[in-house]
């Protein structure tokens, strides 16, 4: 196969389906889609987030040209794909097949450099293909299931997912100087104490890990490690956490309907309410009321 790039127009594959999709989530810095790929030459132009993609199902033979190499494979179920923003590229497939194309803005990415005490433009990212990072396959897998959940769970759910997968990525980075942060540190009193203020205040509305760093005086990244170091969780099940202990705490009044207790504990409605209530309390919300008025 030639390694030149081809025009849309020269292309004879049919551009890839879109199965799932996080568009219009507000994952701050994350962007995934679940492809079908048809069998053929793609063109995948170059953009200004860096871009993943993780084989998902069976093996196929695939024939890569990037950044002036190629690279011929059998590609297996969990191999990854990195490619820096600004880089095309063409992949040839031998057989249809799924790819989860994860894109993390240069934003993000930025930050969570500075957060591990890198200076961004010190740290270019280099092309990999069919990496194998245990992390970062579970992360993949992690966002996948979430896009495939008829209930999307809370916004920083995804923006720790993304968060999490810019960290691992970073550390897989081959030029990239491995200087994870301590895991002794914690919040100051302060930063504690603002931060849980914050989160009751508004456990009914968006709670945002941008939000939260700013209120904390931290980096995102920085923010969540120092998060479960000092809570022993990380923030997102925190949160859930809280918006169950406030949703126990109104059932047992008894004052307000279900569905009115979930909208003000900040479930998306009284089914995930119920979900998470019985995941960490063992019982739903109508068992606990019926308990009580027993």
């Amino acid at each position: 196969m030639s390694a030149t790039i081809l025009t849309s127009a020269q292309r004879q594959t049919p551009p890839a389906r879109i199965v799932l999709s996080s568009e219009g989530r507000e994952w701050g810095g994350l962007q995934a889609d679940f492809l079908h790929i048809s069998p053929g030459l793609t063109l995948v132009p170059g953009q200004t987030a860096h871009r993943l993609g993780v084989h998902f199902g069976r093996p196929v033979n695939a024939d890569c040209h990037c950044d002036g190499r190629q690279y011929r494979r059998i590609q297996k179920h969990g191999d990854i794909d990195v490619v820096p923003a600004g880089l095309d590229g063409t992949w040839q497939d031998d057989a249809s097949c799924h790819i989860l194309r994860l894109r993390i803005s240069q934003p993000l990415w930025h930050q969570v450099l500075l957060d591990l005490g890198r200076q961004p433009e010190q740290s270019a990212l280099t092309p990999q293909f069919q990496l194998r990072d245990a992390r970062i396959e579970a992360i993949a897998w992690a966002i996948k299931a979430e896009l495939e959940s008829p209930v999307p769970a809370d916004r920083l759910y995804g923006e720790s997912l993304g968060v999490a997968l810019a960290v691992s990525l970073a550390q897989a980075d081959k030029r990239a100087a491995n200087s994870p942060l301590g895991s002794g540190q914690t919040l100051s009193t302060r930063q504690r104490r603002e931060l849980l203020e914050y989160i009751h205040a508004n456990l009914d509305g968006t709670l945002s890990l941008v939000d939260l760093a700013a209120i904390a005086g931290l980096g995102v990244s920085h923010l969540k490690t120092l998060f479960r170091n000092t809570f022993g969780a990380p923030v997102h099940q925190y949160v859930l956490r809280c918006r169950v202990e406030y949703a126990h705490g109104l059932v047992l009044t008894g004052d307000l309907p279900l569905s009115q207790i979930a909208l003000a504990a900040g479930f998306a409605d009284q089914s995930h309410m119920a979900r998470c209530m019985r995941r960490l309390l063992g019982q739903t919300p109508g068992a606990l009321a019926r308990l009580h008025s027993a």
